[in-house]
């Protein structure tokens, strides 16, 4: 397979895409919406200048077509959705004449992509998609994702007197701001690439500056 591909071929397919995309039924979830997607792309692109013997191709399609099928994150079945969205994904991109040799690649990305899911990624392009894809979930957008999906499960903003967790369990499904270091604090140590690493360890460190300034306000009493 060659994954050297032109800038004018990745974008034609970029546009094929969010065609495929836009065609299909949505939740109305903003923390998923299609500036999710390109997000998602934009950081892998990213990551593929560090790692220019990927596919290009296959990453693209994986970025944008990873959460065909989305479920709540309190959904009984949700490590069952990245294998649903990449069989969606894979009838989608065979109907419209993707490159055949590169759909199992595709899938498997989508595959491993989800933390629910427990998939070990066992492409260099997995690899990058899953790292692209938690990337999302740190820094000042990953924030601002954490306390939507907060809002939409019912979850309180934070402990009313223990915010930083000194003498309580965690708890992130009651607790938003727990979410920081129940699940965000171990994406660094998770990442696949060394260049994604880096990026997450950055905006980690945003996260806990944030987490820090939040509970000296947050304490009033």
């Amino acid at each position: 397979m060659n994954s050297i591909l032109s800038d004018a071929t990745l974008d034609d397919w970029r546009v094929r895409l969010i065609g495929l995309l836009q065609q299909q039924p949505g939740d109305d979830d903003g923390a998923h919406d299609l500036n999710h997607f390109h997000r998602v792309w934009a950081c892998a692109r990213q990551l593929l200048d560090a790692h220019p013997d990927a596919d290009a191709l296959t990453v693209l399609a994986a970025c944008y077509l990873h959460d065909l099928v989305n479920l709540p994150k309190n959904h009984p079945e949700r490590h069952l959705a990245s294998r649903q969205a990449a069989a969606r994904a894979r009838a989608l991109l065979a109907a419209g004449n993707f490159p055949a040799e590169r759909l199992d690649g595709v899938a498997h990305a989508i595959e491993a992509h989800s933390f629910s899911a427990a998939i070990p990624p066992q492409s260099l392009e997995a690899r990058i998609v899953q790292d692209a894809d938690r990337m999302d979930a740190l820094g000042a957008v990953g924030l601002a994702r954490l306390f939507y999906t907060a809002g939409r499960m019912d979850s309180a903003l934070a402990h009313p007197q223990d915010p930083l967790g000194e003498a309580r369990q965690l708890d992130d499904r009651r607790w938003a701001l727990d979410h920081i270091e129940v699940k965000l604090a171990k994406l660094p140590a998770m990442m696949q690439t060394e260049a994604g690493r880096k990026m997450a360890e950055q905006r980690l460190q945003w996260l806990r500056d944030f987490r820090r300034q939040f509970c000296q306000e947050w304490r009033t009493a």
